[in-house]
């Protein structure tokens, strides 16, 4: 289940017709009843079905099915209802090979959904799930590089859509499609599932869909899943549409997360949107510290557990140390605080003046290969929180 939160923001999406929201008055209507799965709606082509073998085999030997044996191996049913975004991204994720550097159970490192909490805590996930630009913060602070694509009633959204399905079918890289469910004539309402294959030729994409205790995998039209996309996704006021996932070229450090934990996910976007104009204001250390000091306390520091990943976190934790401004600052806060506030000052280097970075004997240019893949990283999340649309 996607974020259902309500917004009273003028959209540029497509509300969806009345004759396929009726699907989701029936599945509320029902909630007292019990379930075991429900049939697939007219249209969609079961996996297991003789239909579905020929489609698949087909696909197959038109060589578009590449990235469905990695995405097979780590096919995962969502632990909880509103955990289809984790679920899906534990399939992509470890499908991509990517090693989290922390410990699941026991000596293992592998992505189950309580390894992903940074971004948003589980507890808010649970209560009310992820929307698109959630979901991708998630993927990028857990070593996944993202491209964000909204859907849009436009034939070059159509292309870029069968684009993407066509890149998906590579062993390198995973599409996670956020669809309304109405849209294809299922129950429910806003849903993340990743797709397993593509037939060109009939126009058909294969939905692994991580409820499976729901709906088994299927093949669908690709315009009606992707028509599916441009449904508004009420937490933002924004379509849904999907996210393409590879593994991040570069580094594997991933030690420091962005959190929301205390504060709305858009009250931190509005912050951090107001910091660069605070910030311009700062002209004395101890106000720049101040002034980047609320968003530092929202980030925190993963130990890795990986021993690749804990060497090359201390590497980048030794540039930060190393830095001209980390001495004065940690003389105003705590060791640890003050590398986060001086790594967040590195990301932002470009956007300060001239006379703050002398202050700081900060040059706009860190050359610190152990450091530049936090940076990436922190970076990313923060430009993924800034993309969300004021409340």
């Amino acid at each position: 289940m996607m974020a259902s939160r309500k917004s009273d923001r003028a959209t540029d999406c497509v509300p969806l017709p009345a004759v396929l929201t009726s699907a989701v008055s029936l599945y509320t209507a029902g909630m007292e009843t019990t379930l075991y799965r429900r049939p697939l709606p007219a249209g969609a082509i079961a996996f297991s079905s003789s239909e579905g073998r020929q489609v698949f085999a087909e696909a197959l030997a038109a060589g578009s099915l590449d990235g469905y044996f990695r995405l097979a191996e780590q096919f995962h049913t969502q632990s909880d209802p509103a955990f289809c975004g984790l679920g899906s991204l534990v399939v992509a994720l470890n499908a991509l090979a990517i090693d989290p550097g922390r410990l699941w159970k026991g000596p293992w490192r592998w992505f189950s959904e309580d390894l992903l909490d940074c971004c948003v805590p589980l507890d808010q996930v649970r209560a009310r799930g992820l929307s698109l630009d959630e979901l991708a913060c998630l993927a990028r602070c857990n070593g996944a590089e993202v491209e964000l694509q909204r859907g849009a009633l436009e034939p070059a959204n159509l292309s870029n859509f069968r684009a993407a399905l066509s890149h998906s079918a590579s062993a390198a890289r995973v599409l996670i499609a956020a669809y309304d469910r109405a849209g294809l004539g299922q129950t429910g309402s806003g849903h993340f599932s990743p797709i397993a294959g593509y037939h060109p030729d009939r126009d058909l994409a294969l939905v692994l869909d991580v409820a499976r205790f729901k709906y088994p995998p299927h093949w669908i039209p690709v315009e009606r899943l992707w028509r599916a996309t441009h449904a508004c996704d009420p937490a933002t006021g924004l379509a849904r549409g999907w996210l393409l996932l590879r593994a991040r070229a570069e580094g594997i450090a991933l030690g420091f997360s962005l959190r929301c934990e205390g504060v709305g996910w858009q009250t931190l976007a509005a912050r951090l949107r107001a910091l660069p104009k605070e910030l311009e204001r700062a002209t004395e250390l101890n106000g720049i510290v101040q002034t980047v000091l609320p968003l530092a306390q929202h980030v925190e520091l993963r130990e890795p557990s990986a021993p690749a990943h804990r060497e090359a976190l201390a590497g980048a934790r030794a540039a930060l140390r190393a830095e001209l401004a980390y001495s004065p600052i940690a003389q105003l806060v705590r060791p640890e605080l003050a590398e986060i506030i001086v790594l967040l000052l590195r990301v932002m280097v470009d956007e300060m003046q001239s006379a703050q970075r002398a202050t700081l004997g900060m040059s706009e240019v860190s050359h610190d290969l152990a450091l530049a893949s936090e940076l990436d990283n922190v970076r990313a999340q923060l430009s993924a929180l800034t993309s969300l649309p004021p409340e």
